[in-house]
């Protein structure tokens, strides 16, 4: 495959990085394998000092790495800002409660004494998406290095600058080499890493496809594995909803990273009785947005990552609309340069069309009218999906009513406030399996040892 690092906001290319050598790649295993060896008996106090110094250099420098994310993938500037600073929250998380999330578990079995106690599994091969280039990363490297597992990373091939970036940013904290590793390496090497023997666990986020591609792979080497897909989460509104505030998050949730997210909002479901209301409303929010290049403030609504994902998503538009579906607003290209594309409301997507079970990764929403919350919490169901969704709603009951009964992995009641790092994060279904950030994000990859003392005699 190709590293490029391309302006999607112009088109021009501004860097290209080789693949490595079956040569390089070894070395790069062999290290991290030998990393292992000494940073599993690394103390936690020791591996938080440098976890600690990584976080604060990218709030340090947090404008020179958010331009990086903005020069390979489009994110405007102010996001880029912002996912720099969440990053780096993520790691000072890990290296403060690390220690507490893995302490030894007392357990009470009817004879003698016993325990659980967490150890490291090993070196952790990670393949990570562009949308959030930053954030990917730190919410592998928080969690598995300050547990005592190494981390070599096959980033996407659109952003090699931020994949490179943060593995220096980890060196420049004083992480010995090996401890986390970037590999600029093809799809066939990818495979060949899968089935190493020194690769103890794998962690994905990414599309379907390439869930069911590595997932395969690793079982077939009897190797864990988590998987974070792709999403296509319900924004439901019912009719008592604040519509003064349930309008920005449905603005922020749909358009947010240019729409490129696996837990935006995509199916918006609204009971008829304000459905017209909503509708005119959101339209109007949309189109107030304004293009423009991504490095400027003032840009509301930047371009995609790339010219194919632009092209994919018109395609898939196109698609939509010859199986029935109406074009509200949008559904096109922008006329300037670059990879801009019209923000978009599908309306009358039936059941037979294949849009009412894609996933849009880009600025379409598909619009849906349901007579009450029964047809709502139904619909927002019927889903190959189950990552998130929010439902908004006046009645705090009712709200944690319709939570409870949609069938995902995160639910959000009156907001789409998706991660804090002390906050689990995954899904079910074709979402994927495992959880990320929090306690549990922490404890995806490690032993959890039984170890019994008891001095009875054996059965006769």
């Amino acid at each position: 495959m190709t590293y490029e690092s391309v302006n999607p906001s112009t088109g021009k290319l501004l860097k290209t990085y080789p693949e490595i050598s079956d040569a390089q790649l070894e070395q790069a295993l062999a290290t991290a394998a030998a990393a292992f060896g000494q940073w599993k008996n690394v103390g936690y106090e020791q591996r938080a000092v440098i976890i600690h110094k990584a976080a604060a250099l990218m709030q340090r420098h947090v404008d020179d790495f958010a331009r990086l994310a903005t020069q390979d993938m489009g994110k405007r500037i102010s996001e880029a800002r912002g996912e720099v600073t969440f990053s780096a929250d993520i790691l000072s998380y890990y290296a403060k409660h690390a220690e507490k999330d893995l302490a030894p578990k007392k357990l009470h079995p009817k004879v003698g004494k016993a325990h659980m106690q967490a150890s490291p599994l090993g070196v952790l091969f990670c393949v990570e998406p562009w949308n959030f280039p930053y954030y990917q990363l730190a919410r592998i490297a928080g969690p598995h290095l300050m547990s005592g597992n190494t981390v070599v990373v096959k980033h996407a091939g659109i952003v090699p600058q931020v994949a490179i970036a943060f593995e220096q940013l980890l060196l420049d904290a004083g992480a010995p080499k090996g401890v986390y590793t970037n590999l600029l390496i093809s799809h066939a090497q990818s495979d060949r890493v899968i089935d190493d023997p020194r690769i103890a666990a794998v962690c994905l986020t990414g599309s379907v496809a390439a869930g069911r591609s590595i997932a395969a792979r690793a079982g077939q080497n009897i190797k864990k594995t988590s998987m974070e897909l792709g999403g296509a989460d319900a924004f439901i509104v019912l009719e008592d909803a604040d519509l003064d505030k349930a309008i920005p998050w449905a603005v922020w949730g749909r358009m947010f990273n240019a729409g490129q997210t696996c837990c935006a909002s995509k199916r918006f479901i609204v009971l008829d009785a304000i459905a017209d209301t909503f509708l005119a409303r959101f339209r109007a929010a949309l189109e107030a947005l304004q293009p423009g290049d991504p490095m400027d403030e003032a840009t509301t609504h930047g371009p995609l990552s790339s010219e194919a994902a632009l092209v994919q998503l018109l395609g898939q538009v196109d698609v939509a609309v010859k199986h029935g579906a109406r074009v509200v607003m949008g559904g096109k290209r922008m006329d300037r340069p670059g990879a801009y594309m019209q923000a978009t409301i599908l309306t009358d997507v039936a059941k037979d069309n294949p849009a009412f079970r894609d996933e849009f990764f880009g600025p379409v929403a598909m619009f849906f009218r349901v007579k009450d919350e029964a047809a709502a919490v139904a619909l927002a169901n019927d889903s190959d999906f189950g990552l998130g969704g929010c439902v908004f709603t006046r009645d705090a009951e009712r709200g944690l009513r319709v939570a409870t009964a949609v069938e995902t992995g995160m639910m959000f009641i009156n907001n789409i406030d998706w991660s804090d790092a002390e906050l689990p994060f995954g899904g079910i279904k074709a979402s994927g399996y495992g959880r990320e950030l929090g306690d549990m994000g922490i404890q995806e990859f490690v032993n959890w040892k039984l170890v019994r003392t008891a001095n009875h005699a054996a059965p006769a």
